[in-house]
């Protein structure tokens, strides 16, 4: 019975990639939640990668507002809902890192689920999918 245990483990671990058992199965990460009831992390844009996005694709949620690779503390306040689409007026610091002066811009965000929403900005209506942490680059790891 202990060899067909450790077979069933065994050929479990190979049918997951070599990964453990515990690792497959535990999310650690942020519920989702927040104004928009995502998943807090890093999206990028429909098209692109995890593991190389463009800074333009990156969008990071953190339950207050969308930040981009040039902008960060955003604050969304609702304006309108209607299901699962969000009228709003964004504020942010005008500058990835550091100092800046804040903005707003009225955005329109549709939630499809928990990791995916599409972003409407004027007439640009772009489409986010949430990444995983282990699959971004470090750099956006550490980010987190």
């Amino acid at each position: 019975m202990k060899n067909l245990v450790c077979g069933i483990a065994a050929g479990l671990a190979l049918g997951l990639g070599g990964m453990s058992l515990a690792q497959a199965s535990v999310d650690t990460s942020a519920k989702p939640g927040g104004v928009y009831r995502l998943k807090p992390g890093i999206y990028v844009a429909e098209g692109s990668r995890c593991e190389s996005p463009a800074n333009a694709a990156i969008r990071q949620y953190d339950g207050k507002g969308i930040s981009t690779a040039h902008t960060s503390s955003c604050r969304a306040v609702v304006r309108d809902q209607k299901r699962q689409s969000y009228t709003v007026d964004q504020t942010c610091i005008d500058a990835g890192h550091g100092p800046g002066k804040r903005v707003v811009q009225r955005q329109q965000v549709v939630v499809q689920d928990a990791l995916t929403f599409t972003q409407v900005i004027g007439k640009g209506r772009t489409t986010y999918q949430y990444c995983p942490v282990y699959q971004l680059p470090k750099d956006l790891r550490r980010a987190l």
